[in-house]
Protein backbone atom coordinates (compact mmCIF):
# COMPACT_ATOMS: atom_id res chain seq x y z
CA UNK A 1 0.00 0.00 0.00
CA UNK A 2 1.75 3.13 -1.23
CA UNK A 3 0.94 6.81 -0.64
CA UNK A 4 0.86 9.26 -3.54
CA UNK A 5 2.13 12.71 -2.59
CA UNK A 6 1.26 15.38 -5.17
CA UNK A 7 4.21 17.65 -4.62
CA UNK A 8 5.00 21.32 -4.98
CA UNK A 9 6.29 23.90 -2.51
CA UNK A 10 4.06 23.90 0.55
CA UNK A 11 3.75 22.98 4.21
CA UNK A 12 6.03 19.93 4.15
CA UNK A 13 9.62 19.85 2.94
CA UNK A 14 11.15 17.25 0.60
CA UNK A 15 12.92 15.76 3.61
CA UNK A 16 9.59 15.37 5.47
CA UNK A 17 7.92 13.82 2.40
CA UNK A 18 10.76 11.32 2.07
CA UNK A 19 10.46 10.47 5.80
CA UNK A 20 6.81 9.58 5.16
CA UNK A 21 8.28 6.37 3.75
CA UNK A 22 8.34 5.09 7.34
CA UNK A 23 4.52 4.96 7.13
CA UNK A 24 4.26 3.40 3.64
CA UNK A 25 6.15 3.50 0.31
CA UNK A 26 5.97 7.03 -1.12
CA UNK A 27 5.07 7.80 -4.74
CA UNK A 28 5.63 11.41 -5.78
CA UNK A 29 3.60 13.13 -8.50
CA UNK A 30 5.56 16.26 -9.31
CA UNK A 31 3.98 19.60 -10.16
CA UNK A 32 4.88 21.47 -13.33
CA UNK A 33 7.04 24.04 -11.50
CA UNK A 34 10.69 25.00 -11.33
CA UNK A 35 10.85 24.11 -7.64
CA UNK A 36 9.45 20.62 -8.26
CA UNK A 37 11.90 20.05 -11.11
CA UNK A 38 14.81 21.04 -8.86
CA UNK A 39 13.92 18.58 -6.10
CA UNK A 40 12.77 15.81 -8.46
CA UNK A 41 16.16 13.99 -8.43
CA UNK A 42 16.07 13.89 -4.63
CA UNK A 43 12.71 12.12 -4.72
CA UNK A 44 13.90 9.75 -7.44
CA UNK A 45 16.79 8.65 -5.21
CA UNK A 46 14.76 8.24 -2.02
CA UNK A 47 11.15 7.36 -2.89
CA UNK A 48 9.43 4.30 -4.37
CA UNK A 49 8.50 6.09 -7.60
CA UNK A 50 8.16 9.50 -9.26
CA UNK A 51 5.86 10.64 -12.08
CA UNK A 52 6.11 13.93 -13.92
CA UNK A 53 3.64 16.12 -15.85
CA UNK A 54 5.47 15.28 -19.08
CA UNK A 55 4.19 11.70 -18.87
CA UNK A 56 0.55 12.76 -19.18
CA UNK A 57 -2.33 11.62 -17.01
CA UNK A 58 -2.87 8.23 -18.63
CA UNK A 59 0.74 7.06 -18.32
CA UNK A 60 1.14 8.55 -14.83
CA UNK A 61 -2.01 6.87 -13.55
CA UNK A 62 -0.94 3.53 -15.04
CA UNK A 63 2.46 3.74 -13.33
CA UNK A 64 0.97 4.77 -9.98
CA UNK A 65 -1.41 1.83 -10.13
CA UNK A 66 1.51 -0.51 -10.89
CA UNK A 67 3.28 0.83 -7.80
CA UNK A 68 0.23 -0.01 -5.66
CA UNK A 69 -1.13 3.48 -4.91
CA UNK A 70 -3.63 3.15 -2.05
CA UNK A 71 -3.90 6.72 -0.76
CA UNK A 72 -3.26 10.26 -1.97
CA UNK A 73 -2.53 13.64 -0.38
CA UNK A 74 -0.79 16.95 -0.92
CA UNK A 75 0.90 19.46 1.36
CA UNK A 76 0.68 22.25 -1.23
CA UNK A 77 -2.26 24.66 -1.42
CA UNK A 78 -1.76 25.15 -5.15
CA UNK A 79 -1.91 21.40 -5.80
CA UNK A 80 -5.23 20.63 -4.08
CA UNK A 81 -7.25 20.74 -7.32
CA UNK A 82 -4.71 18.53 -9.13
CA UNK A 83 -4.80 16.09 -6.24
CA UNK A 84 -8.60 15.85 -6.39
CA UNK A 85 -8.42 15.27 -10.15
CA UNK A 86 -5.72 12.60 -9.82
CA UNK A 87 -7.62 10.95 -6.96
CA UNK A 88 -10.64 10.65 -9.24
CA UNK A 89 -8.58 9.04 -11.99
CA UNK A 90 -7.04 6.58 -9.55
CA UNK A 91 -10.29 5.87 -7.74
CA UNK A 92 -8.78 6.94 -4.40
CA UNK A 93 -10.64 8.77 -1.62
CA UNK A 94 -10.03 12.52 -1.36
CA UNK A 95 -12.06 15.69 -0.99
CA UNK A 96 -14.38 16.23 -3.96
CA UNK A 97 -13.51 18.79 -6.66
CA UNK A 98 -16.37 20.96 -5.35
CA UNK A 99 -14.99 20.87 -1.80
CA UNK A 100 -11.53 21.70 -3.10
CA UNK A 101 -13.03 24.62 -5.04
CA UNK A 102 -14.51 26.19 -1.90
CA UNK A 103 -11.29 25.52 0.02
CA UNK A 104 -9.15 27.34 -2.56
CA UNK A 105 -11.54 30.02 -3.90
CA UNK A 106 -11.91 32.67 -1.16
CA UNK A 107 -15.04 34.20 -2.71
CA UNK A 108 -16.77 30.82 -3.04
CA UNK A 109 -15.74 29.92 0.52
CA UNK A 110 -17.23 33.12 1.99
CA UNK A 111 -20.44 32.55 0.04
CA UNK A 112 -20.75 28.94 1.23
CA UNK A 113 -20.14 29.89 4.86
CA UNK A 114 -22.74 32.68 4.70
CA UNK A 115 -25.31 30.36 3.13
CA UNK A 116 -24.66 27.76 5.83
CA UNK A 117 -25.09 30.35 8.57
CA UNK A 118 -21.57 29.75 9.89
CA UNK A 119 -20.14 33.26 9.51
CA UNK A 120 -21.64 36.19 7.62
CA UNK A 121 -18.54 38.22 6.77
CA UNK A 122 -19.49 40.66 3.99
CA UNK A 123 -17.56 40.06 0.77
CA UNK A 124 -17.70 40.72 -2.96
CA UNK A 125 -15.97 39.20 -5.99
CA UNK A 126 -14.14 41.50 -8.41
CA UNK A 127 -12.96 40.50 -11.88
CA UNK A 128 -12.96 44.01 -13.36
CA UNK A 129 -11.86 47.34 -11.89
CA UNK A 130 -15.19 48.83 -12.98
CA UNK A 131 -16.86 46.70 -10.30
CA UNK A 132 -15.10 48.49 -7.43
CA UNK A 133 -17.95 50.97 -6.62
CA UNK A 134 -20.49 48.14 -6.36
CA UNK A 135 -18.14 46.07 -4.19
CA UNK A 136 -17.51 49.07 -1.98
CA UNK A 137 -21.25 49.64 -1.56
CA UNK A 138 -21.77 45.99 -0.61
CA UNK A 139 -18.84 45.59 1.78
CA UNK A 140 -18.14 49.08 3.14
CA UNK A 141 -14.91 50.41 4.63
CA UNK A 142 -12.50 49.48 6.06
CA UNK A 143 -12.10 46.48 3.78
CA UNK A 144 -9.45 43.94 2.87
CA UNK A 145 -8.58 43.39 -0.80
CA UNK A 146 -6.89 40.10 -1.67
CA UNK A 147 -6.65 37.52 -4.48
CA UNK A 148 -9.40 34.94 -4.88
CA UNK A 149 -6.60 32.36 -4.85
CA UNK A 150 -3.44 33.27 -3.02
CA UNK A 151 -0.86 32.29 -0.44
CA UNK A 152 1.40 34.10 2.00
CA UNK A 153 -0.49 37.42 2.03
CA UNK A 154 0.39 38.11 -1.60
CA UNK A 155 -1.36 41.28 -2.86
CA UNK A 156 -3.33 41.62 0.37
CA UNK A 157 -3.93 45.11 1.76
CA UNK A 158 -6.24 47.07 4.06
CA UNK A 159 -8.25 49.78 2.32
CA UNK A 160 -9.72 52.70 4.28
CA UNK A 161 -10.24 55.20 1.45
CA UNK A 162 -12.38 54.69 -1.72
CA UNK A 163 -9.81 56.27 -4.06
CA UNK A 164 -6.98 54.21 -2.62
CA UNK A 165 -9.15 51.11 -3.04
CA UNK A 166 -9.78 51.90 -6.70
CA UNK A 167 -6.04 52.25 -7.29
CA UNK A 168 -5.26 49.01 -5.46
CA UNK A 169 -7.90 47.07 -7.37
CA UNK A 170 -6.68 48.33 -10.72
CA UNK A 171 -3.07 47.48 -9.84
CA UNK A 172 -3.78 44.01 -8.42
CA UNK A 173 -6.03 42.97 -11.31
CA UNK A 174 -3.05 43.33 -13.63
CA UNK A 175 -1.50 40.35 -11.81
CA UNK A 176 -4.56 38.48 -10.49
CA UNK A 177 -7.53 37.07 -12.45
CA UNK A 178 -9.94 37.97 -9.64
CA UNK A 179 -10.02 39.64 -6.24
CA UNK A 180 -12.11 39.41 -3.09
CA UNK A 181 -13.15 42.56 -1.27
CA UNK A 182 -14.23 41.65 2.23
CA UNK A 183 -15.19 43.22 5.52
CA UNK A 184 -12.18 44.04 7.71
CA UNK A 185 -12.42 42.11 10.97
CA UNK A 186 -11.07 44.39 13.67
CA UNK A 187 -9.23 42.35 16.26
CA UNK A 188 -9.56 42.64 20.00
CA UNK A 189 -6.61 43.92 22.04
CA UNK A 190 -4.63 40.71 22.56
CA UNK A 191 -1.19 42.27 23.15
CA UNK A 192 1.49 41.01 23.41
CA UNK A 193 -0.01 38.26 21.25
CA UNK A 194 -1.57 38.42 17.81
CA UNK A 195 -5.32 38.98 17.48
CA UNK A 196 -5.90 35.69 15.67
CA UNK A 197 -5.29 31.96 16.11
CA UNK A 198 -5.49 28.85 13.98
CA UNK A 199 -7.22 25.56 14.70
CA UNK A 200 -5.43 22.41 13.53
CA UNK A 201 -7.79 19.57 12.66
CA UNK A 202 -7.78 16.07 11.19
CA UNK A 203 -10.74 14.58 9.33
CA UNK A 204 -10.53 10.91 10.26
CA UNK A 205 -12.71 7.87 9.43
CA UNK A 206 -14.32 8.47 12.83
CA UNK A 207 -15.05 12.17 12.28
CA UNK A 208 -13.35 15.55 12.73
CA UNK A 209 -10.69 15.75 15.45
CA UNK A 210 -9.29 19.12 16.54
CA UNK A 211 -5.87 18.50 18.03
CA UNK A 212 -4.42 21.98 18.61
CA UNK A 213 -5.14 25.69 18.75
CA UNK A 214 -2.09 27.62 17.60
CA UNK A 215 -1.41 31.04 19.11
CA UNK A 216 0.10 33.74 16.94
CA UNK A 217 2.56 36.58 17.36
CA UNK A 218 1.33 40.00 16.12
CA UNK A 219 1.13 40.45 12.35
CA UNK A 220 3.64 42.72 10.66
CA UNK A 221 1.93 45.30 8.39
CA UNK A 222 -0.06 44.84 6.31
CA UNK A 223 -0.89 41.16 7.00
CA UNK A 224 2.43 39.31 7.28
CA UNK A 225 2.99 36.55 9.83
CA UNK A 226 5.78 36.84 12.40
CA UNK A 227 5.40 33.69 14.45
CA UNK A 228 3.26 31.11 16.21
CA UNK A 229 3.23 28.91 19.29
CA UNK A 230 1.70 25.88 21.05
CA UNK A 231 -0.35 26.01 23.21
CA UNK A 232 -2.33 29.17 22.50
CA UNK A 233 -2.79 31.83 25.17
CA UNK A 234 -6.57 31.33 25.21
CA UNK A 235 -8.46 30.32 28.34
CA UNK A 236 -10.58 27.14 28.07
CA UNK A 237 -13.84 29.01 27.31
CA UNK A 238 -12.58 31.16 24.41
CA UNK A 239 -10.56 28.22 23.09
CA UNK A 240 -13.70 26.07 22.98
CA UNK A 241 -15.46 28.85 21.02
CA UNK A 242 -12.82 28.97 18.29
CA UNK A 243 -12.73 25.17 18.02
CA UNK A 244 -16.52 25.06 17.68
CA UNK A 245 -16.44 27.71 14.93
CA UNK A 246 -13.73 25.79 13.04
CA UNK A 247 -15.75 22.59 13.37
CA UNK A 248 -18.87 24.18 11.89
CA UNK A 249 -16.86 25.67 9.03
CA UNK A 250 -15.16 22.38 8.13
CA UNK A 251 -18.50 20.59 8.05
CA UNK A 252 -20.18 23.37 6.02
CA UNK A 253 -17.45 23.18 3.37
CA UNK A 254 -17.89 19.41 3.04
CA UNK A 255 -14.34 18.42 4.00
CA UNK A 256 -14.13 14.63 4.28
CA UNK A 257 -10.39 13.86 4.17
CA UNK A 258 -7.06 15.01 5.53
CA UNK A 259 -5.66 17.81 7.63
CA UNK A 260 -7.30 21.24 7.90
CA UNK A 261 -5.83 24.58 9.04
CA UNK A 262 -8.49 27.16 10.00
CA UNK A 263 -7.52 30.78 10.74
CA UNK A 264 -9.80 32.67 13.13
CA UNK A 265 -9.83 36.35 14.13
CA UNK A 266 -10.35 37.22 17.79
CA UNK A 267 -12.73 40.19 17.87
CA UNK A 268 -14.44 42.00 20.75
CA UNK A 269 -17.71 40.39 19.62
CA UNK A 270 -16.26 36.86 19.52
CA UNK A 271 -14.32 34.69 17.04
CA UNK A 272 -14.78 35.25 13.28
CA UNK A 273 -13.48 33.18 10.39
CA UNK A 274 -10.55 34.41 8.32
CA UNK A 275 -10.26 31.34 6.10
CA UNK A 276 -10.24 27.55 6.03
CA UNK A 277 -7.29 25.78 4.35
CA UNK A 278 -7.52 22.15 3.29
CA UNK A 279 -3.98 21.15 4.15
CA UNK A 280 -1.37 21.11 6.90
CA UNK A 281 -0.53 24.58 8.24
CA UNK A 282 2.88 26.07 7.54
CA UNK A 283 5.67 25.01 9.93
CA UNK A 284 3.21 23.06 12.09
CA UNK A 285 5.38 19.95 11.78
CA UNK A 286 8.12 21.60 13.85
CA UNK A 287 5.74 22.80 16.58
CA UNK A 288 4.00 19.44 16.87
CA UNK A 289 7.25 17.49 16.92
CA UNK A 290 9.05 19.65 19.48
CA UNK A 291 6.11 20.21 21.81
CA UNK A 292 4.34 16.83 22.01
CA UNK A 293 6.28 14.47 19.72
CA UNK A 294 3.49 14.36 17.14
CA UNK A 295 4.52 13.62 13.52
CA UNK A 296 1.94 15.48 11.43
CA UNK A 297 3.32 14.30 8.10
CA UNK A 298 3.00 10.68 9.22
CA UNK A 299 -0.48 11.50 10.50
CA UNK A 300 -1.41 12.84 7.06
CA UNK A 301 -0.17 9.59 5.55
CA UNK A 302 -2.26 7.46 7.91
CA UNK A 303 -5.35 9.51 7.06
CA UNK A 304 -4.68 9.17 3.32
CA UNK A 305 -4.62 5.41 3.73
CA UNK A 306 -7.97 5.53 5.55
CA UNK A 307 -6.55 4.36 8.85
CA UNK A 308 -8.08 5.38 12.17
CA UNK A 309 -5.86 7.48 14.45
CA UNK A 310 -5.80 8.29 18.16
CA UNK A 311 -5.53 12.06 18.41
CA UNK A 312 -6.03 13.64 21.84
CA UNK A 313 -5.75 17.46 22.07
CA UNK A 314 -2.11 18.57 22.28
CA UNK A 315 -1.29 20.05 25.72
CA UNK A 316 2.43 20.87 25.89
CA UNK A 317 3.84 21.50 29.37
CA UNK A 318 6.01 24.35 28.03
CA UNK A 319 5.29 27.01 25.42
CA UNK A 320 7.00 26.09 22.15
CA UNK A 321 7.29 28.84 19.57
CA UNK A 322 8.57 29.98 16.21
CA UNK A 323 9.52 33.56 15.35
CA UNK A 324 10.13 34.85 11.81
CA UNK A 325 11.48 38.20 10.64
CA UNK A 326 9.47 39.40 7.63
CA UNK A 327 11.38 40.82 4.68
CA UNK A 328 10.91 44.45 3.60
CA UNK A 329 7.93 45.10 1.33
CA UNK A 330 10.19 47.41 -0.70
CA UNK A 331 12.33 44.44 -1.72
CA UNK A 332 16.08 44.65 -2.26
CA UNK A 333 19.11 42.37 -2.07
CA UNK A 334 19.89 40.92 1.36
CA UNK A 335 23.64 41.31 1.89
CA UNK A 336 24.24 40.69 5.60
CA UNK A 337 22.60 39.49 8.83
CA UNK A 338 24.05 40.49 12.21
CA UNK A 339 23.33 38.96 15.60
CA UNK A 340 22.98 35.31 14.60
CA UNK A 341 25.49 33.90 17.09
CA UNK A 342 24.11 36.00 19.94
CA UNK A 343 20.56 34.78 19.25
CA UNK A 344 21.64 31.14 19.13
CA UNK A 345 23.30 31.60 22.55
CA UNK A 346 20.10 32.79 24.27
CA UNK A 347 18.78 30.34 26.91
CA UNK A 348 15.60 28.71 25.59
CA UNK A 349 16.56 28.94 21.89
CA UNK A 350 16.53 25.54 20.19
CA UNK A 351 17.65 26.73 16.75
CA UNK A 352 18.05 29.80 14.56
CA UNK A 353 18.52 29.59 10.80
CA UNK A 354 18.32 31.89 7.82
CA UNK A 355 15.55 31.22 5.32
CA UNK A 356 17.08 33.63 2.78
CA UNK A 357 20.79 33.54 2.01
CA UNK A 358 22.77 36.78 1.78
CA UNK A 359 23.03 37.73 -1.87
CA UNK A 360 19.38 36.86 -2.57
CA UNK A 361 17.27 39.46 -4.38
CA UNK A 362 13.90 39.89 -2.67
CA UNK A 363 10.87 40.91 -4.68
CA UNK A 364 8.87 43.92 -3.56
CA UNK A 365 5.28 43.39 -2.45
CA UNK A 366 3.00 42.52 0.46
CA UNK A 367 3.66 38.77 0.30
CA UNK A 368 5.25 37.18 3.35
CA UNK A 369 8.97 36.64 2.72
CA UNK A 370 10.49 35.15 5.87
CA UNK A 371 14.15 36.04 6.36
CA UNK A 372 14.79 33.57 9.16
CA UNK A 373 13.24 31.22 11.68
CA UNK A 374 13.90 31.08 15.40
CA UNK A 375 12.62 28.05 17.35
CA UNK A 376 12.55 27.89 21.12
CA UNK A 377 10.57 27.21 24.26
CA UNK A 378 9.80 28.84 27.59
CA UNK A 379 8.08 27.90 30.81
CA UNK A 380 5.09 30.11 30.04
CA UNK A 381 3.76 32.71 27.58
CA UNK A 382 5.38 35.60 29.43
CA UNK A 383 8.75 33.89 29.15
CA UNK A 384 8.17 33.29 25.44
CA UNK A 385 7.45 36.94 24.68
CA UNK A 386 10.49 38.04 26.71
CA UNK A 387 12.74 35.64 24.80
CA UNK A 388 11.37 36.79 21.42
CA UNK A 389 11.98 40.43 22.39
CA UNK A 390 15.56 39.59 23.36
CA UNK A 391 16.14 38.00 19.95
CA UNK A 392 14.47 40.86 18.06
CA UNK A 393 16.78 43.35 19.83
CA UNK A 394 19.86 41.45 18.60
CA UNK A 395 19.04 40.99 14.92
CA UNK A 396 19.84 43.46 12.12
CA UNK A 397 19.74 43.09 8.32
CA UNK A 398 21.59 44.90 5.56
CA UNK A 399 19.98 45.36 2.13
CA UNK A 400 20.93 47.02 -1.12
CA UNK A 401 17.87 48.87 -2.46
CA UNK A 402 18.17 50.88 -5.70
CA UNK A 403 21.94 50.96 -5.31
CA UNK A 404 21.82 52.20 -1.71
CA UNK A 405 22.84 50.19 1.36
CA UNK A 406 20.12 50.18 4.01
CA UNK A 407 20.23 48.60 7.47
CA UNK A 408 17.03 47.51 9.16
CA UNK A 409 16.68 46.04 12.64
CA UNK A 410 14.26 43.17 13.21
CA UNK A 411 12.01 45.64 15.07
CA UNK A 412 11.99 47.96 12.03
CA UNK A 413 10.85 45.11 9.80
CA UNK A 414 8.16 44.00 12.25
CA UNK A 415 6.68 47.45 12.78
CA UNK A 416 6.73 48.99 9.31
CA UNK A 417 5.50 48.15 5.81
Amino acid sequence: MAIVVVYDQGSASPREVIALGRTAPVLVALADSEHARQVGPLFEENCAGVVTPAEGDEAAVARLREYGAAGILTFSERMLADTARLAGLLGLPFNTPETVRVLTDKAAQRRRLREAGVDGVRSALLTDAAGWPAALAEVGLPAVVKPVRGEGSRNTVLVTDPDHGATVVEEFLRAEPALVVEEFLRGADCAPFGDYVSVESAVTPDGVRHFAVTGKLPLAPPFRESGQFWPSQLAPGPEAEVVELADRAIRALGVTHGLVHTEIKLTAAGPRLIEVNGRLGGDQTDLAGRSVGLDLVALAGELALGRGVELPPARPERVHFQYYTPGPTAGGRLTRVDGQAAVRALPGVDSYRLSVRPGTELAAGTGTTLLDMLCGSAADHRGMTALVEQAVALLAYEFVVDGRTVTRTARDLLDHV
